[in-house]
């Protein structure tokens, strides 16, 4: 084999164990934490499987990746328990193993949502239970969750690390919890996995979208609404995720660029995914209106508009105004303030005030959709200087090399 093969080989390999990565990272984690109870050790073991895997492949890839990676980190993990001489003393999630849950299976459905409950267990403080989430469940690195989370890098490593340290010192459970716990806990994973699908639908680097990410989410999503059947909240997470997801193939043009909602070809959505939101969101704000019933509602007006020109956005905006009731946080208020801007007759002097508040927002300083909205408003009121400004601020921010062109491009028709 010449060289050239050799590098077309490795390339190759590379390729898939990245897609891996991206597919099985949680299954693979988790099926290694219901093993060892040991989050430090599970996740060590589990990056050691794909190290091993890009060693490996190049002598052939198997034909189940994530089943041989699940097989060597659970081995590895088996490896080191054994070398330990207490063992323990690394096995610092207390619980024993379910009659019916057999050792030797390597994977159970059910793994990952374990583990998202486990991550977001009332004993951890409310911040570090989402960048813990995040960590393990899509496998984002510490920048990744940090630009999710709209914090520091440093913050979001000490986030993580003291989750983990509580986890081991108070012998958190690895299980779903039972029926009277649900609730006290069903507000956190939802926010939970609504940011995973968040952490896919815009991601860093060069792709708008990670699939792996969005797809995981709504498997979460689904398994949270069979666990509680009752609960509008899972069910209206639901039908918001499957929305967005039907309009998923028409936010890329063919030469792969950024297409925003008010340009997108109506007839590329998912009639099939679109239709079982509708529904789902329509039960959901039968049986309550919590701040997901009421996001699937916003989610809702915009799907079901004949036209971005018609949709009813006084609607949009008493939606916002209720969440901003049950759930004021400083990107509700700027997607409110956003969806004011477009009601017609808008007083987008008045818009424009607003929005130069919320840049006063800590929260929101780093938050590349304030100023491309504020770019936005500045344009419509033919202020194209400082329209340029805060373009280039939102290209600053981003971290998304399609949302970068697209602002760009934004920023040079406005010279034309």
């Amino acid at each position: 084999m010449d060289i050239g093969e050799l590098v077309s080989e490795a390339v190759e390999v590379a390729r898939v164990v990245d897609r891996a990565h991206r597919e099985s990272w949680s299954t693979v984690l988790s099926s290694v934490v219901r093993l060892t109870r040991d989050l430090d050790l599970a996740e060590d073991c589990t990056q050691d499987a794909f190290v091993q895997a890009l060693r490996t492949w190049p002598d052939g890839i198997p034909d189940n990746p994530g089943g041989w990676l699940t097989t060597v980190a659970r081995r590895l993990a088996l490896d080191r328990l054994r070398r330990e001489t207490n063992l323990r003393r690394k096995l610092p999630l207390l619980v024993e193993q379910p009659d019916d849950e057999q050792p030797h299976d390597t994977e159970q459905p059910t793994d990952p949502l374990r583990l998202v409950f486990t991550c977001c267990h009332p004993a951890l403080a409310r911040e570090s239970q989402v960048a813990l989430t995040l960590r393990l469940i899509c496998g984002l690195t510490t920048r990744e969750v940090a630009a999710v989370l709209l914090i520091g890098e440093a913050t979001a490593a000490a986030r993580i690390t003291r989750a983990k340290k509580k986890i081991a010192a108070a012998g958190i459970p690895y299980r779903i919890p039972a029926d009277h716990e649900l609730p006290a806990r069903m507000d956190v994973v939802l926010t939970v996995v609504h940011l995973v699908y968040t952490a896919g639908y815009v991601a860093t680097g060069v792709e708008l979208t990670r699939t792996d990410l969005t797809g995981r989410a709504i498997e979460l999503a689904r398994m949270l609404e069979r666990l509680m059947p009752d609960e509008p909240e899972p069910l209206a997470l639901l039908g918001l995720l499957l929305m967005t997801e039907a309009r998923g193939d028409a936010r890329v043009s063919g030469d792969g660029e950024l297409v925003l909602l008010a340009d997108q070809d109506r007839s590329r959505w998912d009639v099939k995914l679109l239709a079982e939101g509708v529904s789902r969101a329509t039960a959901a704000l039968q049986r309550g209106h919590g701040r997901f019933a009421l996001q699937a509602a916003v989610a809702g007006l915009h799907v079901t508009a004949p036209s971005w020109e018609k949709t009813d956005w006084g609607q949009v905006v008493r939606m916002y105004d209720a969440m901003m009731v049950s759930w004021p946080t400083p990107i509700v208020a700027l997607n409110r303030v956003a969806a004011r801007s477009l009601v017609p007759g808008a007083d987008l002097e008045a818009v424009l005030v607003e929005l130069d508040a919320l840049s006063k927002e800590p929260a929101l300083a780093t938050y590349a959709y304030l100023p491309a909205t504020r770019a936005d408003v500045l344009t419509r009121l033919d202020r194209p200087g400082q329209a340029a400004e805060a373009y280039e601020q939102a290209i600053r921010l981003t971290a998304n090399e399609t949302e970068r062109r697209f602002l760009t491009t934004r920023l040079t028709n406005l010279n034309r």
